[in-house]
């Protein structure tokens, strides 16, 4: 038992190291297409896969989808938490605050209890798009899930919603 207690203390050690934030400095002229009406719509739908469970997919149901420009400072940011991969594990979130006013230049929605979300009259740009999905199962240490992304790129020509799947694919 006590390895385990150690184990989690050194797991816990190394997610609490990844708190800082990227080194750019956030641009807001960077990110003001966001601030401006567009004509493209974006469905998406948010779910993790529940690899130990009887479940076998765990919604967003409820949780905050980010719509956030690509900027210097978020392609940054994605890159010191995310590295090469498009989820992190929930141990693995980082607790750094972002920049306020980069938060002032972000879109939120809330997933249905499916998991689907939508945004709407979003203006040509390149996005991400952002959730977590976190739960703790009953006999287990840690939460379980994580946070994950997509990039998106509007192009103002779209007739039809832009489909997006956040999955930590």
């Amino acid at each position: 038992m006590r390895s385990v207690v150690m184990s989690l203390a050194c797991m816990v050690g190394l997610a609490a190291c990844n708190t800082s934030g990227p080194d750019a400095a956030f641009n807001p002229a960077e990110a003001a297409f966001i601030k401006t009406p567009g004509k493209a719509t974006i469905e998406g739908h948010a779910f993790l896969r529940d690899k130990r469970g009887v479940v076998n997919v765990r919604y967003a149901a409820g949780e905050i989808v980010r719509l956030v420009p690509a900027t210097a400072y978020t392609q940054a940011r994605f890159a010191h938490f995310y590295g090469a991969a498009k989820f992190v594990p929930a141990i693995s979130i980082p607790s750094a605050a972002p920049d306020p006013e980069y938060v002032a230049y972000t879109r939120t929605t809330k997933a249905e209890s499916a998991g689907r979300f939508t945004f709407e009259d979003v203006a040509p740009g390149r996005y991400f798009v952002t959730t977590q999905l976190t739960w703790q199962a009953k006999d287990a240490l840690l939460a379980e899930g994580g946070a994950m992304y997509e990039e998106v790129t509007v192009t103002g020509k779209e007739t039809e919603p832009i489909k997006v799947v956040l999955s930590g694919n």
